[in-house]
Formats: structure tokens, sequence, C-alpha cells
């Protein structure tokens, strides 16, 4: 169960594109420049962002990428098929040796971890873009107020995250 940099990358070039356009073409090369993602990277991930009908390409100058729907209606699950990432915790479970062995432990962990993968996609499912740049800006604005920062600039008191964990 791992989410790997393709799906990091996806969920992080299309929050910086849901922040970034206001309505207008964002360019892929400036989201490779703020994200730091290569750009033949990006391009790849907004093919498949693109087919998903997630965004969608604008040509022509000042052409680049905009949402396809609006950012309420693009969840982080949504983000994370479109460039085929899967999270599920159980897809390694089916033609094991353990299978064959047909243990009660085996069905056990078996179910265990596909009611895991159904929880994990619930919740991915739940949470759109528009959630998490909104919790961005609140946390921003606690940050401004609230928060002490160190030498290097980072935060150091504790504050929620936009999946509700803490930070410290």
């Amino acid at each position: 169960m791992r989410l790997t940099s393709k799906g990091r990358y996806a969920v992080r070039a299309m929050l910086d594109l849901t922040t970034h356009s206001n309505g207008n073409p964002v360019r892929l090369q400036e989201i490779s420049t703020r994200q730091n993602i290569s750009l033949h990277y990006l391009e790849q991930l907004f093919r498949k962002l693109r087919n998903g009908q997630a965004v969608k390409s604008v040509r022509g100058p000042g052409g680049g990428y905009v949402l396809a729907r609006n950012m309420d209606q693009i969840t982080i699950k949504d983000v994370l098929d479109c460039v085929g990432e899967n999270i599920n915790p159980a897809r390694d479970i089916v033609g094991t040796e353990a299978e064959a062995a047909n243990s009660l432990e085996f069905h056990l962990s078996k179910n265990y971890f596909m009611n895991l993968g159904i929880i994990m996609k619930e919740y991915l499912a739940t949470t759109s873009l528009g959630d998490l740049v909104r919790k961005s800006k609140e946390t921003e604005t606690e940050a401004g107020i609230a928060g002490a920062s160190n030498d290097a600039g980072i935060m150091t008191s504790a504050i929620r995250n936009p999946i509700g964990e803490i930070n410290q």
C-alpha cells in the first residue's frame, strides 16, 4: 500500500493549476518551475489527466491547461484514477502462495485489507481540489496570525493539514 510519486505529483500539479488558474490557462512550464517537477513528466501526467477529463488543454498564445470541471467536482480519487494510481492495499493478495494455502489467517487478512481499501477510496472520493485549496488558504491565514517560524521560515506551531492530521 503505497502512493507513488506519480500520484503525489499529479495531486500537487492539480492543486497548483487550481490555485493559479483563476479561469485562465496555466502553462506546464509554470507548474514545473513552482513545483520542481520535470516538465517532461508533467506532460505525461497531464496527457492522462486530459484523457480522464480532469483538465482541458487550450491551444495558441496564452494557452495551457484549465480544469475541465469546477474544483469542487474533482476529487483526489479522480486525479489518482486518471493517472492510473492504484493504492488498493489488497491488490497483491490475489494469486499469492498464501491464497493457495486457503488458511483462516489468509482470509482474515485479505478481508481486513480489502475493507481498508474501500475506506481509503471513500475517503479520497470525499476530498475535492476545492476542499484542499480552501484549507490551504485557512492554514495560511492561521499561520500568519498565530504561527511562529524558525530561521528557515518553517512553521513550528502545530497546524491542521488539509486532511485533518496534526503537523508539528
